[in-house]
C-alpha cells in the first residue's frame, strides 16, 4: 500500500502543476485578478491538504526511474498550438490528478480526504467555466480590434453586389464586416450570409449579422448586432452562447450602461450626425454622446452614423478608435481608393492629436 503515496505524490505535483500555468494565465495574460486569486487558493489547499503525509509521498518518489518519462517524450501527445488548447489541457489535467488522487486516498482508509479532494475537483469545474468565459471574451474583443467598421448597403453600393463589395472591403484590408440589409427577403439574406461567412472565415475578418439571430447562428457568423428595439442582451445571449460577439446600437449613456450590464461585447455609439441609411433611426446625439463614451465605456465601442470623409476628422479627434462607414464606403467608385484615402486621413489626424498631447 506504501506505493499509493507515490501515486498521490505524483498527482499532487500534477494538479499543482496544473493550476499554476492557468493561474499564471489568469494574472499575467488577461489581467484577472478574482480567477487567479480563485486558483492560487485552491493550489495551496490541494498541497496544504496533503502535508500530514507529505514524509510517505516524499518517501516513495522515484522520479528517476518513472517508466511513463520516455513514453511521454515519445509519443509527443501534450503539444499544443493554441491558448485554448493550453487552457482545457491544464484543466484537464488538474481534474484528473484530483480523480487520482480522491480514489486512492480512500484505499488509504482517508475517506474524509478523499471527500475534501472530491470538493477541490468540483470546485475546479465551477472555476473552468469562468476561465472559459474570460478566454471567450478576450478573443472577441480581439476580433473587435480594429480602426473601420463596414456594412452592406447594396442599395447605395452602385450596382455592386453585397459580394462583390465584401470582396473589395476583403482585399482592401477590412476586418469587420457587418451584413445589414433590412428588406430582402429571408431566403436571399441567408444564401448572401452563407457565401459572406465562407469569404471572411477564409480571409480572417469578423462577420457580423444585423438583427437576424438565427441566420447568424446558421451560418456560424462571428457575432449579432441588435438595436434597442429588438430582443434583450441576455436573450440573446441565451441562444448564441458565450462565444458569439454581440454588438447593440446605443443612443446614451443610459443605454450604454444597460447594455454592458446586460453583457454586451461592443456597442454602437451614434448617430454621431444624421443618417439616412436607416428608415427608423433616431436624431442625432451629436458628439457629447462619443465624449462620454471615450470616457466611460470600457469595452469595445464603434462610432456610428452619418460619418463620412469630410466630417471624419471631428470623431477621431474626439478619441474615436473604430468607426462605422457605410454609404462613403460601399457607394465608392472606387472601394479601395477610398478606404486608402480614409485611413490617411485617420493616420493623419491621430498623429496631429498625439502631437497636441505632447505639448
Amino acid at each position: 500500500m506504501d506505493k499509493l503515496f507515490r501515486i498521490i505524490d505524483a498527482n499532487v505535483n500534477r494538479a499543482s502543476e496544473g493550476i499554476r500555468v492557468l493561474e499564471d494565465l489568469a494574472r499575467f495574460y488577461y489581467d484577472h485578478k478574482e480567477i487567479s486569486e480563485k486558483l492560487k487558493k485552491l493550489r495551496h489547499g490541494i498541497r496544504k491538504g496533503m502535508m500530514s503525509c507529505l514524509p510517505q509521498c516524499i518517501a516513495e518518489r522515484d522520479s528517476a526511474d518513472d517508466v511513463g518519462v520516455q513514453t511521454s517524450k515519445e509519443l509527443k501527445l501534450d503539444d499544443k498550438s493554441t491558448l485554448f488548447e493550453l487552457i482545457t489541457a491544464n484543466f484537464k489535467r488538474l481534474q484528473e490528478a484530483l480523480r487520482v488522487i480522491e480514489e486512492n486516498l480512500k484505499l488509504l482508509g482517508e475517506y474524509e480526504k478523499s471527500k475534501e479532494y472530491e470538493d477541490f475537483r468540483f470546485y475546479s469545474y465551477a472555476v473552468e467555466k469562468e476561465f472559459y468565459r474570460l478566454n471567450a471574451i478576450a478573443d472577441k474583443r480581439k476580433k473587435l480590434e480594429t480602426d473601420l467598421y463596414c456594412l452592406t448597403a447594396e442599395e447605395y453600393s452602385k450596382g455592386r453586389s453585397n459580394l462583390d463589395v465584401v470582396k473589395a472591403l476583403i482585399k482592401s484590408g477590412i476586418k469587420i464586416i457587418q451584413y445589414r440589409e433590412k428588406d430582402k427577403k429571408l431566403l436571399e439574406k441567408y444564401r448572401e450570409c452563407t457565401e459572406i461567412r465562407a469569404l471572411t472565415q477564409t480571409a480572417g475578418v469578423t462577420f457580423i449579422v444585423n438583427d437576424d439571430i438565427h441566420i447568424a447562428m446558421l451560418v456560424k457568423a462571428d457575432g449579432v448586432h441588435i438595436g434597442q428595439d429588438d430582443l434583450p442582451v441576455e436573450k440573446v445571449r441565451e441562444l448564441v452562447g458565450e462565444e458569439m460577439i454581440i454588438g447593440v446600437s446605443t443612443h446614451s449613456p443610459e443605454q450604454a450602461k444597460a447594455a454592458i450590464a446586460a453583457g454586451a461585447d461592443y456597442i454602437g455609439v451614434g448617430p454621431v450626425f444624421k443618417t439616412f441609411t436607416k428608415k427608423d433611426v433616431c436624431d442625432p446625439v451629436g458628439l457629447e454622446y462619443l465624449e462620454y463614451a471615450v470616457k466611460n465605456v470600457d469595452i469595445p465601442f464603434v462610432a456610428i452614423g452619418g460619418i463620412k470623409e469630410h466630417n471624419l476628422s471631428e470623431v477621431v479627434s474626439k478619441g474615436a478608435k473604430c468607426i462605422a462607414m457605410v454609404t462613403e464606403i460601399v457607394g465608392a467608385d472606387n472601394i479601395e481608393e477610398k478606404i486608402i484615402s480614409i485611413r490617411n486621413q485617420i493616420r493623419n489626424r491621430n498623429e496631429m492629436e498625439n502631437k497636441k498631447g505632447d505639448i
